[in-house]
């Protein structure tokens, strides 16, 4: 006898999902998640306001971006739906971005995933694999206990290590290489 069809989860299993949980549909499995502990959230915070100074607003940096927390992502032909903590847009690719839209089709150029003890396989294994597939150019992960910030590179094939930091330290990392990071300042509560 013939296994039964397993059904592949949809944007409604999303929006059914408990309203206190983060809800994605990655390789056509529904993942559920509670919002993210606190070291989570300050790293995700810091990092957005830091970014959104100088890469959105120009103060201390080129500007030219529209950085996001958390926004849903809806990617591929399926579509995989996604959340990650940030992601980053040149500045007019949004432009066409309905004023009311929940979510956007547009991949993001820049991606970070803060990550978390449930969700660091799914973050480093099928989340990086859908990003690689969408062609995004570059995707950061940061541990936030071992303060530690991976920043990759999409060269096509795969996913390039381009720098790797830990601690706290003054860097530039790309895309964000215009205007230096202090990186003391992510893991500060």
């Amino acid at each position: 006898m013939p296994a039964p069809a397993i059904r592949r989860a949809t944007y409604q299993d999303v929006l059914d999902a408990p309203p206190n949980m983060i809800a994605e549909v990655i390789l056509g499995t529904l993942h559920t998640q509670p919002r993210p502990a606190f070291p989570h959230a300050i790293v995700s915070s810091n990092l957005g306001a830091l970014l959104t100074s100088r890469f959105r607003f120009g103060e201390g940096g080129p500007g030219g971006w529209t950085i996001v927390d958390e926004p849903e992502l809806h990617l591929g032909s399926e579509p995989d739906i996604l959340v990650p903590d940030l992601a980053g847009w040149r500045r007019g690719r949004l432009d066409d971005l309905p004023e009311n839209a929940p979510w956007t089709d547009i991949a993001p150029d820049w991606i970070c995933e803060v990550l978390s003890p449930s969700t660091h396989a799914t973050d480093r294994v099928e989340k990086l694999a859908i990003y690689l597939r969408e062609q995004i150019p570059h995707v950061w992960l940061i541990d936030p206990v071992a303060q530690i910030l991976e920043v990759y590179r999409n060269n096509g094939a795969n996913w390039l290590l381009a720098a790797s930091y830990k601690g706290p330290r003054l860097v530039r990392a790309e895309p964000f290489e215009a205007a230096e990071l202090q990186l003391s300042w992510l893991w500060e509560r």
